[in-house]
């Protein structure tokens, strides 16, 4: 059987973009942005294109989320500290951006019988409780992600640091699949 196509729904970045920040004055030069320290201690700053939003913290800390792919991630977070040199608000050159968590999807394309497979995977690694979750929740140790595996064929990676981590959870959980005559 073809590998089953991943589609990245989301990737979760962090960074350090400078020493600190005054969110008062970014909330000034930065329209769009939303702060409200009675509710959240961050910042918070969207941009459309590439789609993302960042958490801006006075430690001079960002977190990006919202984007497609690794390259967006780079590619919005170079865009908002150009922009932030542009309003006199100083950033590291080179900040060292650190991918948390991708969350993507993949489709095996045939319904499952999730009780079966329950079973079949042992029950070490999984939860299955269909009366509180429809899915199955998977937890792999090689690669290190969770797979939700939905009766409808359809599986949820999360955890990932990269696609490929990815991309070989949803291959694991294939063959497996496939091995136990599941699939």
């Amino acid at each position: 059987m073809a590998m089953a196509e991943i589609k990245i729904e989301n990737v979760v970045a962090s960074t350090k973009l400078a020493e600190s920040f005054d969110l008062n004055k970014i909330v000034e030069e930065f329209e769009e942005a939303e702060y409200n320290k009675k509710k959240f201690p961050g910042l918070v700053y969207r941009v459309k294109n590439p789609k993302a939003a960042f958490l801006v913290f006075t430690s001079g800390k960002i977190v990006c989320t919202g984007t497609k792919s690794v390259e967006n991630v780079h590619t919005v977070i170079n865009m908002i500290a150009k922009k932030m040199r542009e309003h006199g608000i100083p950033t590291l050159d080179k900040p060292d951006i650190r991918v948390q968590n991708i969350v993507a999807s993949a489709d095996l394309g045939s319904e499952l019988n999730l009780n079966a497979i329950a079973i079949g995977l042992g029950f070490e690694n999984i939860e299955y409780e269909p009366e509180q979750f429809p899915g199955l929740v998977y937890r792999l140790d090689e690669p290190r992600v969770v797979v939700l595996i939905f009766s409808s064929g359809k599986l949820v990676v999360t955890g990932g640091k990269s696609p490929e981590a990815c991309m070989e959870g949803v291959d694991k959980v294939r063959q497996q699949l496939e091995s136990m005559g599941m699939l």
